[in-house]
């Protein structure tokens, strides 16, 4: 009778604990379901709310990673050492074109200066030949005049000699008083002669000083030819001028080009010796965007935001990328920011001027 009473209480005991794990495991059943149904709605509201928050929001930004080794910070390396050594070339040949025409200005100036004078040595020999072949002229009339006054006495002389070979034959003279008269009768015939020649080279003289002769043409010529080298110069020298400021020209652009690469984010990537730090901005959030604005990374994209840094640079150039929430396509551009805190570069969004939630 005990034994059964005790198998009764035994089983008893048993069906009650079993009643009882059994609703102890059916609760803990609706529990876990009802967290994991309110799970998944937070988690639907949560996901709900990020997304109206980044369609609404106009102040968030994607951090962008620029790394020196990336290919359009390497396509700008390039093109900047390329547009370098173009600017070296054109510089180098500027400044010989600059000494060129600096030399030809010179050796105009030289000429030039030459000018003057050859006009006025032009204008003296005129006038000197003029005065001269006047002078000479009337010499040559008097030198006719003395000629024609020597050729009465040169007949005589013919007389005398006939006389002194009549006295040699009577032997009223020796030979040689004969010898010794016959002697200055030549010297008289001469002075007649050489009278005569000077007359000549005297009337060639008076020709050349009353005629433009060879001696004026050598110098019409060389006047001629030194108005031709400066005609020359001259436009040897507008060329140089024209190819001198077409060459500048092309240094400007090329200063200019290199002026704008060294601004872009991908030249500062490379170039500079610490880490910076770049985010992109669509164009839709632009109006959030200024220097010196702060910038604010949130725990669970939108959650707990804290400052961690502020806009530093603004960049005009666009850039292309994809929505980092809805992987769509977007157009904006860059800016550069200034993080203190390091990791918050790795971050898919951070936010501009306040927090997206007020959290």
């Amino acid at each position: 009778m005990r034994n059964e009473f005790l198998l009764y209480v035994s089983g008893g005991l048993h069906t009650a604990l079993h009643v009882l794990l059994s609703k102890a495991v059916l609760l803990l059943y609706r529990v876990f379901a009802i967290v994991a149904l309110y799970g998944v709605l937070v988690g639907v509201f949560a996901y709900a709310v990020m997304l109206g928050v980044y369609a609404i929001n106009t102040s968030w930004i994607a951090p962008v990673i620029l790394a020196p080794t990336d290919q359009r910070s390497l396509d700008v390396t390039e093109r900047l050492i390329t547009t370098r050594n173009s600017l070296e070339d054109l510089t180098l040949e500027m400044n010989r074109q600059k000494s060129l025409l600096a030399e030809m200005k010179q050796h105009r100036a030289a000429l030039k200066s030459l000018q003057p004078e050859l006009e006025a040595a032009v204008v003296r020999e005129r006038q000197h030949n003029k005065v001269a072949a006047k002078d000479l002229l009337r010499l040559n009339q008097q030198k006719r005049a003395d000629i024609d006054k020597t050729r009465g006495l040169v007949d005589d002389v013919n007389g005398v000699e006939a006389e002194i070979q009549r006295d040699l034959a009577a032997n009223l003279i020796t030979k040689g008083e004969a010898a010794i008269q016959r002697a200055q009768l030549n010297q008289t015939r001469n002075a007649a002669t050489d009278s005569q020649i000077n007359e000549v080279l005297l009337r060639d003289s008076v020709l050349q000083k009353s005629t433009i002769g060879t001696q004026i043409l050598d110098v019409l010529d060389k006047r001629a030819e030194l108005e031709s080298q400066i005609a020359q110069l001259d436009i040897s020298i507008a060329i140089a001028g024209q190819e001198i400021a077409t060459v500048q020209a092309q240094v400007e652009r090329l200063n200019k080009a290199i002026n704008l690469a060294t601004q872009t984010p991908y030249f500062l990537a490379v170039s500079g010796e610490e880490t910076l730090h770049f985010a992109f901005v669509p164009y839709d959030n632009r109006t959030s965007v200024w220097v010196g604005a702060p910038v604010y990374d949130c725990y669970l994209h939108v959650l707990l935001c804290r400052q961690v840094g502020t806009v530093k640079r603004i960049f005009e150039s666009e850039e292309k990328t994809q929505n980092p929430i809805f992987r769509t396509d977007m157009r904006g551009f860059l800016i550069q920011l200034d993080l203190q805190n390091e990791e918050s570069a790795k971050s898919k969004t951070l936010f501009l001027n306040h927090r997206p939630l007020l959290l």
